[in-house]
Formats: structure tokens, C-alpha cells, sequence
């Protein structure tokens, strides 16, 4: 397994170098795509040593982030990803947990599972993932506690859905159903989180236009569930079973 840690940033000039620095410390490997920062991001970037960093001038959202650092990633040769987010939410020092999980679970992808009874967590991102987790029930038949977390480990060999990937949040959610309905295992394992104070938080989530987003796109997984996402997940069962 060779595997590389990858940290899509936008506008997080003030958290970004710390959460690069502390992913250093724990692993060699670390690439940063900077997509399309209007602060002082890739300046800050450009000071810190030992990164790989990819850098464009337009804005492509998250999923556009991850999926030229996928491509970057699978360019250099390394067989997983394991990504967090530049916003200082997730523990960099837990990475090592995630990637035992991948070293013991080499096709699966690794979910970072945050605790959803912290009293600092916001409601509306307690209600969000559950509203995400219950759909991605729905579309897979399988239940995880933790459907829209960033902190992951992902086999590049077993990504689903990558040339239909949405390019905002709502792509990290498009990534685990097609990815299960291909038939790649996801082990959840459970993460530390940080929350800061409302007046110190730096989030680019629009509550109306991207929570309307995660709507017409669990609309639309319903319905390839019914006519691929099912049918793709009996023939995988079907394969497993026949290999035995």
C-alpha cells in the first residue's frame, strides 16, 4: 500500500498550514490542492516544505478538488488516498487510525466517524448527516454513522462513480453509494472532531442552494438504484458467492 494524505483547501488561509504541518508530522506524503483560493491560501502554501501541492485559478468545488487529486494521486503511483479537510475539524494525529484500518482492509474504503452526541456540534450538520445516512441506506442497503465526513482513506482502485462526480459536497456522499454498489467494502472507524466557536468557524456550505443540491442528488440516486445501484450489488453478491 503506498498512500498519500490529501487536503483540498478553499479560502482557508487561516487553518489550512497547521492542519498541513500536523499531517506531516504523522506521515511523509502530502498532498494539497489549493482550488482556485481568492485569500492569501496558496501563499501560505507556497512557504510550507515537504508538500505536493497542485494548484489551479478557478474555483471547481470540492468534488472537482478531490477528483484532481485522485488523478494526481493515481500520476505519482500511490494506491490510496486518505483526505481530510483544511478547516481544522478533523485531528491530523488521528490518521494513523485509518490507515491501520486501510492496511487491515485494503479495498475498503476507511470513514472517519465523528461523534454525533458532542454538544458543540452544530444542529444543522447533526441533522444533515442523518438525513444523508438515511438515504444512503435507502440506496445501498447498507448503514453507516457517518455518511458526510471528509477524513477517509480511499482505494483509488475501488472509487465508484468518479467520471459522474458532482462537484460540491454533496460528491463525497456520490462516492460512497457508487462505490458500494460496486461492491467495495466500507468500514467505519470512529474519529475525534473539533468544533470552534460560531464566530471562528470558516464554512463555504450554502444551507439553501447546496442542501437543495443533496436533494435532487439522492432523488436521482433512488432512481439509479432501482435500475443500476441494485442490480449492479445482486451481481457482485452473485460473484462473491460463486468465488467461494
Amino acid at each position: 500500500m503506498r498512500l498519500t494524505i490529501l487536503i483540498p483547501t478553499y479560502n482557508n488561509g487561516a487553518t489550512v498550514c497547521d492542519v498541513v504541518k500536523r499531517a506531516l508530522a504523522v506521515w511523509p506524503d502530502v498532498m494539497v490542492v489549493n482550488d482556485g483560493s481568492t485569500d492569501d491560501t496558496l501563499t501560505r502554501l507556497e512557504a510550507v516544505s515537504g508538500i505536493h501541492l497542485v494548484s489551479y485559478p478557478d474555483n471547481r468545488g470540492k468534488g472537482g478538488a478531490l477528483r484532481e487529486g485522485f488523478a494526481e494521486a493515481r500520476r505519482l503511483g500511490y494506491t490510496h488516498v486518505l483526505t481530510i479537510d483544511a478547516d481544522g475539524q478533523h485531528y491530523p494525529e488521528d490518521a494513523p487510525t485509518l490507515i491501520e484500518a486501510a492496511r487491515q482492509h485494503p479495498t475498503a474504503i476507511i470513514v472517519g466517524s465523528r461523534a454525533f452526541d458532542d454538544p458543540n456540534m452544530p444542529s444543522g450538520s447533526r441533522f444533515a448527516n442523518r438525513f444523508s445516512n438515511f438515504w444512503f441506506t435507502i440506496q445501498t442497503l447498507h448503514s453507516i454513522p457517518d455518511t458526510q465526513t471528509g477524513f477517509r482513506v480511499y482505494p483509488l482502485n475501488g472509487i465508484g462513480g468518479l467520471r459522474v462526480m458532482t462537484a460540491r459536497y454533496e460528491a463525497e456522499l456520490e462516492l460512497l453509494v457508487f462505490s458500494a454498489w460496486r461492491g467495495t467494502p466500507i468500514v467505519p472507524v470512529t474519529v475525534r472532531v473539533y468544533y470552534p466557536a460560531p464566530s471562528e468557524r470558516v464554512s463555504h456550505f450554502r444551507p439553501r442552494a447546496d442542501f437543495a443540491r443533496i436533494t435532487l442528488l439522492n432523488t436521482v440516486l433512488c432512481l439509479l438504484a432501482i435500475v443500476y445501484g441494485g442490480p449492479r450489488m445482486l451481481i457482485e453478491k452473485l460473484k462473491s458467492l460463486i468465488a467461494r
